[in-house]
């Protein structure tokens, strides 16, 4: 999928009592990790991309991403949560882009744990992302997504973003 960037600007969406968004930071590369795994594990991304069915899988993704050079740090948030009786931050979204040239990026991964979703956090963070890379001057962005994933499908579309392509990857599922 696609959207051109000409005239975004971050959503300004309100966020959930007890959620914050963090910019990157390579101190939190084991929170997007973390994110990632509780995101994908069980869903049908995992068959594809089997390192997401695997915590060390995620935590090598997260670590192999960030030190790329087309990495995109403006455009890679986590978001986190505490309630009003805890004093510790946890790490429940992610989302990470790359830049694919000079006038374009990538969307990696957008993840939300499940107990989270539903709450608006993927337009958040999504737009969030998407600021990152209109600042930096990029024109439009591209990303994946499971052709099942029809709530993702659906945010996307919601956001501007056209289906371009369809590629179909050969994933072996596993039974169990």
């Amino acid at each position: 999928m696609e959207s051109s960037l000409l005239g975004v600007d971050d959503l300004h969406s309100k966020l959930p009592d007890g959620v914050r968004l963090l910019s990157w930071s390579s101190a939190l590369v084991r929170d997007h990790a973390h994110v990632k795994y509780e995101s994908f594990r069980n869903e049908i991304d995992a068959n594809v991309f089997p390192c997401l069915a695997r915590k060390d899988g995620c935590l090598q993704l997260m670590k192999d991403l960030s030190r790329r050079k087309d990495f995109v740090a403006e455009a890679t948030w986590l978001a986190v949560y505490r309630t009003a009786s805890s004093e510790k931050w946890v790490p429940i979204g992610t989302i990470q882009g790359l830049r694919t040239d000079k006038s374009s990026g990538a969307i990696q991964n957008l993840g939300i744990i499940p107990a989270f979703r539903s709450l608006g956090l993927g337009s958040i963070l999504l737009g969030k992302s998407l600021a990152g890379f209109a600042l930096l001057g990029c024109l439009n962005v591209s990303l994946e997504v499971t052709v099942q994933n029809s709530a993702a499908i659906r945010l996307y579309e919601r956001l501007g973003f056209r289906r371009v392509e369809t590629v179909f990857k050969i994933a072996e599922v596993l039974v169990s």
